[in-house]
């Protein structure tokens, strides 16, 4: 049978784009479909935008930092809207990038939303069109809690929307979104509290991670408060409420409430039920080639809900484009995946963690090594901030199973040990290489 294309992809965010480029570069005909801006959340709504503010929160310790180092003060005021405006003008030019890209690749780009009708056929733009295999790539969304008030709170979306900064901002969610934002908005200089259901903010990290993370956000002046029930949000004509009870019985005045309690597969209004294609735990099952319940449909990243981080949507794009139009079958591994939060301090780990590797190997069979200390930068920055790094290792083989690390630069760290740990390093190659002095990163060969 002929169709109009070799390939449909739904949904134009970090893993469609590769998945459409790599298969047009293989001679597919391709077409991808996409209602809002080009790359998805990471690019609009998450990494990018993200990232940018994490660095407009630093300048002030910088500021501070220098006086030490001989520095004149810095008399300085910080204005969101120039901020905004900026982050705003440059996601502009990331989407002319991204619309270049496709272009090069002779990808033929819909703007706008595209629904399944059967196995082979698509509505996009009134009109219908037909494909020999569809590749859904539409990412997730953040959820709000169902709680009294919650209309009146915002989500990561729309941190990057707001007109003026608030001056007191209230997070719900320990998560690495509600912890990143937190982090941002207390160096930008508004009072943050953040409200968790647990004892320790980022779970599923390390707990020596978050222990550490905790401390310093405490220091550095978020105000965290451990909630047993969900609080309630009350407009006033100044700005909202958030009250609360259990043990606290306290109201507390905010201009704006962040909720950061997780994400959903987008996938509502797709018309997969239309194809029939399995759902499982509200995400879109696949099988470990990203291949759903139909032959001919597959999906990757956030929809799928396997492992939500941007370069891992990217390698199963890319992945399934070489196994279905390149001749050269893969799948992706999601073992000793390096993952960061950047939050101050910036947190950065690959491999297991030691609870992990205490349970899956059991505790007398593992070694740890930790080394926590004050860098030479704070030697003269006045701030009493911390460095900690830590590896876990299986004693018998001495394979190294996992490298955390909390501080500066931790991510543009933990790149290069994550290398090591894919290669599967011991602990004896670590020690065998020569640390660069003076750095952060030569602790993870002298530890001892």
């Amino acid at each position: 049978m002929s169709y109009n294309y070799d390939l449909f992809v739904i949904g134009a965010g970090s893993g469609g784009i590769a998945a459409a480029r790599r298969a047009a570069g293989f001679g597919a005909k391709v077409a991808i479909a996409e209602g809002n801006r080009l790359g998805g959340t990471c690019v609009n709504r998450g990494c990018i935008p993200k990232k940018l503010m994490v660095y407009a929160s630093h300048f002030p310790a910088l500021f501070h930092d220098a006086k030490g180092y001989g520095w004149s003060g810095v008399e300085s005021s910080f204005n969101w809207q120039t901020m905004i405006t900026g982050i705003n003008n440059e996601l502009a030019r990331l989407n002319g990038v991204y619309r270049q890209m496709l272009e090069t690749s002779g990808v033929e780009l819909f703007s706008s939303y595209a629904k399944i009708i059967d196995l082979h056929t698509i509505e996009i733009d009134n009109r219908q069109v037909t494909t020999d295999k569809i590749l859904i790539a539409v990412g997730g969304y953040p959820v709000k809690p169902d709680i009294p008030g919650i209309e009146y709170t915002i989500t990561s979306d729309d941190m990057f929307l707001l007109q003026s900064q608030p001056k007191h901002i209230a997070i719900m969610g320990g998560g690495y979104i509600g912890v990143e934002f937190a982090c941002i908005m207390n160096g930008l200089g508004s009072q943050v509290t953040q409200l968790i259901r647990r004892d320790l903010i980022l779970r599923g990290f390390d707990d020596d991670i978050r222990t550490m993370v905790q401390e310093s956000t405490i220091q550095n002046g978020i105000r965290i408060i451990k909630v047993n029930d969900p609080p309630v949000i009350e407009k006033t004509p100044d700005g909202l409420n958030v009250i609360l009870g259990d043990t606290h019985q306290e109201t507390i005045p905010v201009d704006a409430v962040l909720t950061a309690v997780g994400r959903k597969p987008n996938i509502k209004n797709l018309g997969l039920e239309n194809a029939g294609v399995e759902i499982k735990n509200g995400a879109i099952a696949v099988n470990r080639y990203s291949q759903t319940s139909q032959p001919n449909i597959f999906a990757v990243g956030d929809c799928t809900d396997r492992m939500n981080l941007t370069p891992v949507a990217i390698n199963e794009g890319r992945a399934f484009a070489d196994t279905e139009f390149g001749g050269k079958s893969r799948t992706m591994s999601y073992d000793n995946i390096p993952t960061a939060v950047f939050s101050t301090p910036e947190v950065a780990t690959v491999g297991l963690r030691e609870s992990e590797a205490n349970e899956k190997f059991g505790e007398e069979a593992i070694k740890v090594y930790r080394a926590k200390f004050k860098p030479t930068y704070h030697g003269m920055s006045g701030r009493d901030a911390r460095v900690m790094v830590k590896l876990v290792v299986e004693a018998k083989t001495d394979k190294v199973l996992g490298a955390h690390i909390v501080g500066e630069n931790a991510a543009e760290i933990i790149q290069g040990i994550a290398i090591a740990l894919k290669m599967g390093a011991k602990k004896s190659d670590f020690d065998a290489t020569v640390g660069l002095h003076p750095s952060i990163a030569e602790e993870f060969v002298t530890l001892r």
